[in-house]
């Protein structure tokens, strides 16, 4: 082990090749984990902080939010189930905005809500909302009235919240009034009557299971679709294919990982086999010998990995806001750690050839 560290401190330029290689690697699995949590991320805030545990949409709307309608009556019996502890309407209109002193629209999904989502104050008044933070990356400001839509109609910004998106467009949470108001204005192909809403939020009695409660709901209006809050947030189109998708690509380049570091100390080995049976015959064992790749292998990948977190974490910086790429402090340590396990796997493959060295023939 102090052999091994030794000749990393003396002789660093030697490993180089491989900490460039890792380096780069390390950099391009932060940045596709980065895009893969900034997709999921922007299209599901509206969902995730919403406090409900079941979703009802209309039976035809094929559990989209802008193909569902829930009238005031099917409300009424869902309040009526058993289980039910509360309920609530939301809605979502998917529009650009006009932004004061610029010259690009601002892709926004005005949310019209009654229940208190976390992290979001209750409804305002009429005419204002509450923006995501996304939107400043827009030139949105607090104060600034915003003109959404063809009609542009006009909405007051009067606060912020975090991680509220829906399909990566920024949040503009106002009272159920305006949200209607913004859809007749802008869409009267699809009007919406007083007291409709897309999707009914219901918030169920302590001991109840989401998943049971969504099954009655269903069964007694004959008329809905329910999902519970997870299903919810992977029902929205694109959500599943996209997570397939760079998971896949993840998995490759880990692969990737393991070959290029298993080729490395392949080589490296084999430069090494002189030195490796002085080292036998003198009473080193293999498995001595073989710590010692395994700490490099680690450190070598650690060293690289920091290299490539700080190159990503700049360019997240300084990203325009249309980049949905967000590097998550959570994914940075499985991603340390899958990338520290794909080093070690591949410094094992050496092992056989590290365990077979023969003093005599090294030496020889």
């Amino acid at each position: 082990m102090k052999l091994a560290w030794t000749e990393l401190r003396r002789r660093p330029g030697k490993f180089g090749v491989a900490v460039l290689t890792l380096t780069v690697l390390a950099a391009l699995l932060l940045f596709i984990a980065g895009l893969l949590d900034g997709l999921f991320l922007g299209s599901t805030g509206a969902i995730r902080s919403q406090r409900a545990d079941v979703f009802v949409f209309s039976d035809s709307s094929r559990e989209s939010f802008l193909r569902s309608t829930i009238t005031p009556e099917t409300r009424a019996v869902i309040a009526g189930v058993d289980g039910v502890q509360a309920v609530g309407g939301m809605s979502v209109t998917l529009l650009g905005a006009v932004v004061p002193g610029e010259t690009d629209l601002a892709d926004v999904a005005v949310i019209g809500y009654e229940l208190q989502p976390n992290g979001i104050p209750l409804p305002p008044k009429p005419g204002q909302a509450y923006a995501d933070e996304r939107l400043k990356g827009f030139g949105v400001g607090l104060g600034d009235s915003l003109l959404v839509g063809p009609a542009k109609t006009p909405i007051t910004v009067i606060g912020f919240v975090k991680d509220s998106n829906f399909q990566l467009q920024g949040g503009l949470w106002v009272q159920p009034a305006t949200s209607r108001q913004v859809q007749n204005q802008n869409r009267p192909d699809s009007p919406v009557a007083d007291g409709d809403f897309q999707v009914m939020l219901v918030q169920s009695k302590p001991g109840q299971d989401a998943g049971q409660l969504a099954d009655r709901i269903d069964a007694a209006t004959e008329a809905t679709s329910s999902l519970t809050k997870a299903e919810a947030e992977n029902s929205l189109p694109g959500t599943k294919e996209q997570r397939s998708t760079f998971n896949a690509i993840l998995a490759t380049t880990y692969l990737v990982v393991v070959v290029i570091v298993a080729l490395f100390f392949a080589l490296l080995t084999l430069e090494r086999t002189p030195l490796y049976g002085m080292l036998k015959a003198i009473g080193a064992s293999s498995r001595q010998l073989f710590a010692g790749v395994v700490l490099q292998a680690i450190i070598i990948a650690t060293v690289a990995f920091a290299i490539g977190g700080g190159l990503v974490a700049v360019f997240s910086a300084v990203a325009p806001p249309k980049l949905p790429l967000q590097v998550q402090p959570s994914r940075m340590v499985t991603s340390y750690l899958i990338l520290a396990v794909c080093s070690m796997i591949g410094s094992l493959l050496s092992l056989r050839r590290v365990s077979r060295i023969d003093p005599a023939q090294a030496i020889g």
